[in-house]
């Protein structure tokens, strides 16, 4: 048969999209190097944060809002609990840019949310011990995604409506035309209409065999779990968070079922090859220092760190992500470059993409991920 869509990478975004294409009645061939949740991409570490109010700008929040709302949706079609409201406030000097930018989103798009100084947030949630000069944004509405059920929850819907999954599947050529991209995997053929490439840090592998390559750096990841009082950091009673201050950004979760709060690095890292396996948490000595140093100064010094992991950002040069069509393959879009903080918005960005493949445009302006900024 020939598929009306193939998509290759079925994590986050591809088994989103894999859902809603499946969803509109289209024929789907969902193609992954692994098998999906799983340990060597972007999703991998149980939780991410949503946030809607955005330091990073608020280009992102229309998009944000509405991948909540297809949350909401998610959780209540699948019977999976996906989404835990602890809120979640937003650290930093009053000036900088980055909470700047969160108050302005709250203005512009009147989200419930109230700016705190540390010793509000101190008083309120006593597991912070923040210094004066700190201030916080708390969003109320936002909170936590559990981001490996959601891929299983879409996996298993995707299925549902008649998707087909192929799992540990190594592209060995691709080729295509105005009408037909043609994928030949180990022993097998797959022909499909139109292409999307949502394959993360392996993106650019897959677009050599078309002869691109976009801005693209793969970086390592680590992050941490540490012992906690489930008084002061149960999801009931702290929220989650991020921090951003003189070029130190971090981001944290409340402990969920008892798994103690679970706090990460957001810049710096590691850059890696696409085909590179991580190495394992631990191997550098500031996968577990930088974290713990951060839990003395800003929340307790007996938060005992528990375990670590490891996962993978896929960074553009500028921060922001693509979603875009090929040039000169207007049956290829490819969604990549999300560099850390995209899963949030998976849900709308799978929406967005089964948009453009049957309508031909998406209800959101993504003009601002277009690939030629670059």
């Amino acid at each position: 048969m020939i598929y009306d869509v193939a998509i290759i990478g079925a994590g986050s975004m591809g088994m989103s999209a894999g859902y809603y294409l499946a969803k509109s009645g289209k024929t789907v061939a969902l193609i992954d190097s692994n098998n999906p949740p799983h340990s060597n991409g972007s999703h991998h570490g149980e939780t991410r944060i949503i946030r809607h109010a955005y330091g990073e700008g608020d280009i992102y929040v229309p998009l944000a809002l509405r991948s909540q709302e297809l949350w909401y949706e998610l959780e209540q079609t699948s019977n999976r609990k996906l989404f835990h409201q602890t809120g979640v406030l937003n650290i930093g000097p009053k000036e900088s840019p980055f909470l700047q930018n969160v108050i302005h989103s709250v203005k512009k798009y009147k989200l419930s949310a109230e700016v705190l100084t540390a010793q509000e947030i101190n008083r309120r949630w006593p597991g912070y011990q923040l210094p004066d000069y700190l201030f916080g944004c708390f969003e109320t509405d936002s909170g936590v995604l559990m981001s490996e059920e959601a891929i299983q929850a879409y996996c298993e819907l995707a299925i549902k409506h008649g998707a087909r999954l192929y799992t540990n599947a190594q592209i060995q050529q691709l080729n295509v035309t105005n009408h037909l991209a043609t994928i030949q995997l180990d022993g097998q053929t797959i022909e499909a209409k139109q292409l999307i490439i949502t394959a993360g840090k392996g993106t650019n592998q897959i677009l050599s065999l078309l002869g691109y390559e976009l801005p693209l750096q793969p970086v390592r990841k680590t992050f941490s779990w540490f012992d906690a009082n489930e008084e002061l950091y149960h999801s009931k009673a702290f929220p989650a968070w991020s921090y951003d201050n003189a070029n130190e950004t971090y981001y944290g979760f409340p402990s969920i079922d008892d798994a103690g709060i679970k706090i990460g690095r957001h810049d710096g890292g590691h850059p890696v090859q696409a085909e590179e396996t991580l190495e394992t948490f631990g191997i550098y000595p500031e996968d577990e220092q930088d974290v713990t140093q951060f839990v003395k100064q800003h929340m307790s010094s007996d938060l005992k760190h528990r375990q670590g992991k490891v996962c993978t950002y896929t960074n553009t040069p500028d921060g922001d992500f693509i979603i875009d069509r090929l040039p000169n393959y207007q049956n290829v879009i490819t969604a990549c470059g999300f560099s850390g903080h995209g899963f949030k918005f998976s849900s709308g960005v799978g929406e967005l993409l089964s948009q453009m493949v049957i309508h031909g445009k998406s209800s959101l302006d993504i003009a601002c991920f277009s690939l030629d900024r670059f």
